[in-house]
């Protein structure tokens, strides 16, 4: 039986190969780079795959990574790069200056893959007469996080000290010495896996019914005019997303060997937990699912 597994991924992976090869011969030579960059989110890893299986090359498209949200899409911005991935949050943040822009390649939708931690229970932060420690990345969804939180737990009255930090910092800052303050950190997966480590216990999370009532969806954003000078690129970008949740579906292993170097070391077993924090969107999305992203004034009219 293993061996005619092995036979069958290999040949999948053939045939992988070979729709890669086909499409970029339907890109011209001269076609220029597309430069997109995503942050080390576990909802974006099919660009990760791709990338590291060598399927972007021939179509020039060029990936960057990072570890926050914020810094994705400062250097979109300064570096006048092509696209960026990002939540709702960086979308409407981003929109201001470039009305134009849009979602195209819808990724995943949080579903328990951003969680609110603490070194408290919530009860002792409504009991807490001394300003909270909020650790989180300012100016990305993680605000919005904690809004809904901070509502959702009657803490409107409490005064918080905010600290803004990419998760990798914020896991650093508490790991020596632990936190003595009541302290709150709005994280996402593989951090919140590590900062178990230190002690910190989930008080929420996007997972229905877990504390919070915010929908958060990740996704590819690009200006119109950068779309239609891309498209050809953007529209086989879409089958390389797609064929990669297939091969995560198929092996998650070897898909995990891949996508590791972009995911701040997380083991195999933080990989699998960490998945089971995000739906995938890529399929068609159903009636219900576009009416609660039209709610949110998130465009699904172009998405690929």
């Amino acid at each position: 039986m293993n061996a005619i597994f092995k036979i069958t991924a290999i040949f999948t992976q053939c045939l992988l190969i070979v729709a890669v090869v086909t499409l970029s011969a339907c890109t011209s030579q001269k076609e220029e780079p597309l430069k997109i960059i995503a942050n080390a989110w576990i909802g974006y890893s099919p660009l990760f795959y791709a990338k590291e299986s060598g399927w972007l090359d021939p179509l020039n498209i060029q990936l960057s990574t990072v570890i926050s949200l914020g810094e994705s899409l400062n250097i979109y911005e300064s570096a006048e790069l092509d696209a960026f991935t990002g939540t709702q949050y960086e979308f409407h943040y981003s929109r201001q200056k470039d009305p134009s822009l849009m979602p195209i390649i819808m990724f995943d939708r949080s579903s328990g893959g951003d969680v609110i931690m603490s070194n408290q229970s919530i009860t002792q932060l409504q009991n807490s007469t001394h300003p909270i420690d909020a650790y989180l990345e300012i100016h990305s969804v993680n605000q919005l996080i904690l809004k809904d939180f901070i509502q959702q737990n009657n803490l409107n009255d409490k005064i918080f000290n905010y600290i803004n930090k990419d998760q990798l910092k914020i896991y650093t800052l508490l790991k020596e010495p632990p936190p003595t303050r009541s302290t709150i950190v709005i994280t996402y997966s593989p951090y919140s896996q590590k900062l178990t480590t230190l002690g910190l216990k989930k008080l929420a999370s996007t997972q229905e019914g877990d504390g919070l009532s915010l929908l958060v969806v990740d996704a590819l954003f690009t200006p119109k005019a950068t779309f239609l000078k891309h498209q050809t690129q953007f529209i086989q970008l879409k089958i390389l997303v797609d064929n990669a949740i297939k091969v995560l579906e198929k092996d998650p292993f070897e898909y995990y060997q891949k996508v590791k170097p972009h995911l701040e070391d997380t083991s195999y077993k933080d990989f699998l937990t960490s998945l089971k924090g995000i739906e995938w969107l890529n399929p068609p999305l159903t009636d219900e699912q576009k009416n609660r992203l039209n709610a949110l004034q998130f465009p699904t009219r172009n998405l690929l």
